[in-house]
């Protein structure tokens, strides 16, 4: 994956995969006002689909966690395109993925950690959220603090990996085989950039649900003694 610098801001150096992830930030966001200028009550082949998209991913989500889909939806569906995308960038010649270098995952992760801290502490407040990290014990503390940072280090390493590897293989069977089998290998990193956006945007919504979830399970159990 190309690392190499565009351009500096100061001390801040920008490389060619945040470039590629501005680049894909711009074109979302003139497809979002251009699809969304006209929307009708009868819609469009357009519209269809868009509405499409975002009923299956509302479903996804309520299947985990049907108490927050609503609140969950922007931010989940938002990575689960993002990613989509950005895995398959990849494909367009002279192009390489932004999911395939360290520095985009590692990111992504850290904003699904801060994301599950977030909406864990909307359920129910911040000393209550903090207190589970001393449940059942407060001898726990340093294993709960270790378990998210292992857990935000292999979400990142396992999208970069994976995509990296994915990109590798088909430069190498390129390299080999020529422009010989295009169409397979094609088809096979469409397939395996969306099943890896697919189970990235799955975990990070288990992490947030989990944190969600505690702070509804135990709001239960307080109701049920007060009973």
């Amino acid at each position: 994956m190309e690392v190499s610098p565009v351009f500096s801001i100061g001390p801040i150096v920008v490389t060619v995969p945040v470039v590629t992830t501005w680049g894909i930030m711009a074109v979302f966001v003139l497809v979002s006002w251009l699809a969304t200028r006209q929307l009708r009550q009868e819609p469009g082949a357009i519209q269809v689909l868009l509405e499409g998209v975002i009923d299956t991913m509302d479903h996804a989500i309520r299947e985990v966690v049907p108490s927050a889909a609503s609140q969950l939806l922007p931010f989940i569906g938002t990575l689960w395109v993002f990613l989509a995308v950005a895995n398959l960038v990849g494909i367009i010649p002279g192009i390489h993925s932004p999911t395939g270098s360290l520095s985009v995952t590692a990111a992504l992760a850290v904003l699904v950690l801060f994301s599950a801290h977030w909406y864990g502490i909307r359920s129910e407040g911040v000393a209550a959220y903090l207190k589970h990290y001393l449940t059942p014990n407060p001898i726990l503390l340093p294993f709960h603090l270790m378990s998210e940072v292992t857990r935000t280090i292999a979400l990142a390493v396992r999208l970069f990996g994976n995509i990296m590897s994915l990109e590798t293989a088909v430069m190498m069977v390129l390299l080999v085989a020529g422009f010989l089998v295009p169409v397979p290998l094609l088809m096979l990193h469409v397939i395996e950039a969306l099943i890896q956006a697919y189970i990235f945007g799955m975990l990070a919504l288990i992490y947030i649900a989990g944190a969600i979830q505690s702070q509804q399970q135990r709001q239960s159990e307080k109701r049920e003694h007060h009973a």
